[in-house]
């Protein structure tokens, strides 16, 4: 193997658990995320494609506050409720992200949990529909006070898991995510085209190019990356 093709892969991650986003991560749901928040959009006045650049990754009040500034924060977290509502009703499009399916089945009897911004009826309703199974440990947006960037989620599941945050690996898709997990003091892998823009530790296209490996007697967990 030459040094150039050596460097195009990246080191492998040890972990004691992984801390998994879902919406970009896993669950491949920006056709009816975008369909709703277009029409939400277009109801208030705002340009659609400027209030998509801010709603992945944090719960619907929180996108709310930030391109509504001025709007009382009981109203973002009524709307938002009718929100979680249409989004649960529309499936249409959603689909796993590539490699999903083989890299949860991989994960099978390994220390992991989901940590998702949507609530637990639009997570369920989303992992079924791309055929996932939803993890044992979840931590969805009931289960927080703050929304990410806020690294509250990842925190949680962590101590659901019973281990610290140096010892969690974050996977992760959106600006807000990342941030989150840094701000937990994880490492992040980030998953798609929207995170190789934040500087994650390790950046990859899709599932398809991550192996997971148990750690041997050390009960941890391997990641390796594929160029």
């Amino acid at each position: 193997m030459s040094p150039a093709t050596a460097a195009a892969s990246p080191a492998p991650l040890a972990a004691r658990a992984l801390l998994l986003d879902m919406d970009g991560t896993l669950v491949d749901s920006d056709a009816v995320v975008e369909r709703c928040w277009r029409r939400w959009a277009l109801r208030h006045g705002l340009d659609p494609q400027e209030a998509l650049k801010v709603v992945h990754g944090r719960q619907g009040y929180a996108t709310m506050a930030a391109l509504l500034p001025d709007r009382p924060m009981a109203e973002n977290h009524a709307d938002n409720r009718a929100m979680l509502a249409e989004e649960t009703a529309d499936m249409d499009g959603v689909v796993p992200v590539p490699g999903a399916p083989a890299f949860m089945a991989a994960l099978t009897g390994l220390p992991y949990a989901l940590v998702t911004s949507a609530d637990e009826k639009l997570a369920t309703a989303r992992m079924g529909a791309a055929g996932l199974r939803m993890p044992r440990v979840s931590v969805t947006a009931e289960q927080v006070g703050a929304s990410k960037p806020d690294p509250e989620g990842f925190l949680k599941g962590a101590a659901e898991l019973g281990f610290a945050p140096a010892d969690c690996v974050v996977f992760e898709d959106s600006e807000a995510g990342i941030q989150a997990g840094r701000a937990a003091g994880m490492r992040v892998v980030g998953v798609g085209p929207r995170a190789g823009a934040f500087a994650p530790d390790v950046h990859v296209p899709d599932l398809t190019r991550v192996r997971v490996a148990a750690d041997g007697p050390a009960g941890g967990i391997l990641l390796h990356f594929d160029a």
